[in-house]
């Protein structure tokens, strides 16, 4: 439930705060007063698109608070986002700068704009005067539909999108079979040559590697004995001159401790002069001039190098190549295999039906109780005898929707016989069928705590405007309910009213500017307000009496005020 809404330099608003109440309550006002102003701000509040021009003239920015009652079902929402919820309310805050920046938070901690917008799934659906115009477009008319019958089509949309993925798969393979067989053999000609030399991962460095050793062996044998001669070996070798020098300084260290550190720095150096001489002589044991492997090894090397000019590749990645052609391979030889292809697409055709025939039971399930209850309250909405109905009718080729196509038929009185809604309907019965349907389907299936109707009662009058005024009621009664509204039918059984008005700034700077107000009408400004609707500026008794007649069945409906005197 909204609680409050604050408001800002918000177009003709310098500042405005009101709190709302559960219930059913109504915002009337003059026209051009600014009754839409409340509503267009929530919604920016809720994430909708703005721009600089929100900003109230000579003002820095506009600023917008939006105070919920926090819904179950976006507790685990906020947590998951790291927003605050400790004391059961939601606060969303926006506010958009002179030059079209806009900014957002959450119970105080920043948000994007689409977090905002995920947010009011949850919490306002809002109704416009203009919800009449969904009734003429077939989308809007099935995911009506939709809702009411619980139906989801996500599923059903990518099955039929991977069924006329293999269905373009099987036309391709049939337009290109020549094609797609030529580039096959060119194809496994070229990995043939690949797979005769059966290149490893990692195999050419590991021949370049044993090459240039294999290469250089003579070279290596006689550096290695030299190496171990001068450690060891040769009369006056390293090892023996450490050790010297160890034997010099042992005695001495005992006079100068500060020798220490050198003769342990020696110790280690003999030992090391070991492991070296140990490692060289057990390299030499091992080492020999090996021609014969030196040739196999410049053989297979001379083939990578081969193959690598032929195909303009690097050596070393011969194998990655050979990997990418198998893949390359097999994605052609599946392309050319027709028979598969085609029970791919029956199993995919198949998915796709049990889906849609899924999707369709829900719909006809849906459409009779839809039509018997928007029938029902057309009844009371100046169409006695009319009726309504959902049809179903199947589509000449499966869609990403459906097998049938929805449609919305209408008969305005009684004897007739149902046609299409947009052909048979004028603009005020049209919108009478929307507060029908909206109402009907708020009431079986909303989910939202607050719902908001901006002047859908554009086009309603008389007797009429009586049973509008009792379906929001009813509403009022399990929901918060906002409705902008002309009607002093409508406006008459509310539980809280509201008044929007607008007059000049007398004084500072802004002096001549237009600004709005809004203020909640109790006992006779009320009445006052209710004579307005019905009769104009010019209220006489009579308006008065029609007025206090209309609210009397309030169980504290306000006394009658005096008739205001007209001015000369």
């Amino acid at each position: 439930m909204l609680r409050r809404l604050a408001l800002r330099d918000f177009v003709i608003v310098p500042a405005l705060e009101l709190e709302f109440h559960a219930g059913f309550s109504v915002l009337t006002g003059e026209t051009g007063a600014g009754k839409s102003i409340l509503v267009d701000a929530l919604q920016l509040a809720l994430g909708s698109r703005g721009d600089a021009g929100v900003v109230r003239e000579g003002a820095p920015r506009t600023e917008i608070s939006a105070e919920f009652d926090l819904p179950p079902s976006l507790a685990a929402w906020l947590d998951e986002a790291g927003f605050s919820a400790d004391d059961g309310a939601l606060l969303l805050r926006r506010t958009i700068d002179a030059q079209g920046k806009s900014r957002a938070w959450i119970n105080g901690s920043p948000a994007t704009v689409a977090q905002l917008r995920e947010a009011a799934d949850h919490l306002v659906d809002i109704h416009g005067q203009h919800a009449w115009q969904g009734l003429t477009r077939p989308a809007a008319v099935r995911a009506l539909l939709d809702a009411q019958a619980g139906v989801d089509t996500t599923e059903l949309a990518a099955r039929f999108a991977a069924r006329s993925a293999a269905a373009d798969a099987l036309e391709r393979a049939r337009e290109r079979r020549d094609e797609i067989e030529r580039d096959r053999e060119r194809l496994a000609w070229q990995l043939s040559d690949l797979d005769q030399l059966a290149p490893a991962e990692g195999e050419w460095d590991a021949l370049d590697a044993e090459h240039r050793r294999l290469a250089h062996a003579q070279a290596l044998i006689a550096a290695v004995q030299a190496a171990l001669e001068a450690l060891n070996e040769s009369e006056v070798n390293a090892e023996g001159l450490v050790a010297q020098a160890l034997a010099r300084l042992d005695d001495m260290a005992t006079h100068d401790a500060r020798l220490t550190p050198m003769l342990e720095s020696l110790q280690g150096a003999v030992v090391q002069l070991q492991d070296a001489a140990h490692g060289l002589s057990a390299y030499l044991d091992h080492a020999e001039l090996d021609p014969q492997r030196l040739a196999e090894v410049d053989a297979r090397m001379s083939a990578w190098m081969t193959l690598a000019r032929r195909h303009r590749r690097p050596p070393a990645e011969l194998p990655q190549l050979q990997a990418q052609w198998r893949q390359e391979l097999a994605a052609l030889e599946a392309a050319t295999d027709t028979a598969a292809l085609e029970q791919a697409l029956d199993a995919a055709d198949r998915r796709y039906r049990d889906e849609a025939a899924r999707v369709s039971a829900a719909r006809r399930q849906a459409a009779g109780p839809l039509a018997a209850a928007v029938t029902q309250a057309m009844q009371g909405l100046g169409m006695a005898g009319g009726r309504f109905e959902v049809a179903l009718e199947p589509l000449a080729k499966p869609q990403a929707q459906g097998l049938e196509a929805v449609e919305f038929l209408v008969a305005g009185h009684a004897g007739s016989t149902p046609r299409p809604l947009a052909k048979v309907a004028s603009g005020g019965e049209l919108s009478r069928l929307a507060l029908a349907i909206t109402v009907t389907a708020v009431r079986e299936r909303g989910s939202a705590g607050t719902l908001i109707f901006d002047e859908i009662d554009a086009g309603i009058g008389g007797a009429v405007g009586d049973t509008v005024g009792a379906l929001m009621k009813q509403l009022g009664s399990t929901r918060q309910v906002l409705a902008v509204t002309h009607l002093a039918q409508v406006a008459a059984c509310a539980d809280q009213h509201y008044v929007v008005s607008k007059s000049q700034t007398r004084q500072g700077s802004a002096a001549g500017a237009t600004a709005s107000q809004v203020q909640l009408a109790q006992g006779e400004a009320r009445v006052v307000e209710i004579a307005r609707m019905l009769g104009g500026e010019r209220m006489v008794d009579t308006s008065l009496a029609h007025a206090q007649a209309m609210l009397s069945q309030s169980p504290s409906a306000p006394k009658p005020p005096s008739r205001p005197r007209s001015k000369a």
